[in-house]
């Protein structure tokens, strides 16, 4: 595997041609040494394990969850099976999770915006059901802290997954309520500069995620429009 570690091991034969190109003389596939590449296997496994880790992190795995997870990770007809198994094998349980997330961090410490995607996408699946429990807060603040995600970073992500009618619009953006208007616009055009898809996907972020990288960027943009009215602007 061009992942290997705990990923990997999860993984094993089972999506082994992820990582592969398949050659046409009939030889052996060859691992692509490809680093964009590698880095694409290791988001999309990343997500479905920790993924399957969250939606077990309340020790129960619901509907919700799971379909929250289908549209976080969009699977082609011909993946699906093997998408499936990974994601029940990984949500035997709980244990386990920190190892991926180290794996993840490393494999992606040159894209850590795309590493704060895989946050968002587990945000998606802890929020599906409605709620987000004290246990998966918990798990989400872990995985943040392992990605070198900031306390005041985490706040803003935590934010921005609640819905604009629950959140706080400053905190969305990561700016304070008094904070010049001119600052508000310029953190909010950097962040729709580091979360615009095109960007992420040359980071390594994956077609597959592009959803997930699409709704935050509206509720950014809700943010500042919503910051503009309560000024008056």
């Amino acid at each position: 595997m061009a992942v290997g570690g705990p990923l990997g091991a999860l993984v094993g034969a089972v999506a082994g041609h992820f990582a592969v190109d398949q050659k046409s003389d009939g030889e052996r596939p060859t691992a692509r040494p490809d680093a964009d590449v590698t880095r694409q296997i290791g988001f999309t496994i990343g997500v479905i394990a920790l993924g399957a880790k969250m939606a077990k992190a309340d020790g129960v795995v619901t509907p919700d969850e799971i379909a929250a997870f289908r549209r976080v990770f969009r699977t082609a007809p011909d993946e699906e099976q093997n998408v499936a198994r990974l994601f029940n094998q990984a949500k035997r349980d709980v244990a386990g999770f920190e190892s991926y997330a180290q794996q993840l961090a490393r494999l992606l410490r040159d894209s850590p915006l795309v590493l704060e995607q895989v946050l968002d996408c587990l945000f998606v699946i802890a929020t599906a059901d409605g709620k987000v429990t004290a246990d998966e807060m918990t798990f989400l603040r872990r995985v943040a802290e392992i990605f070198g995600i900031t306390t005041g970073d985490f706040a803003r992500i935590r934010e921005t997954h609640l819905g604009l009618d629950q959140s706080d619009p400053y905190t969305i953006l990561g700016v304070k309520h008094d904070s010049p208007l001119e600052d508000i616009r310029a953190r909010h055009r950097q962040l729709v500069r580091e979360n615009h898809p095109d960007l992420l996907m040359a980071q390594g972020l994956p077609q597959e995620a592009i959803a997930v990288a699409t709704e935050k960027l509206a509720r950014i943009n809700a943010a500042w429009d919503q910051i503009r009215k309560l000024r008056g602007i």
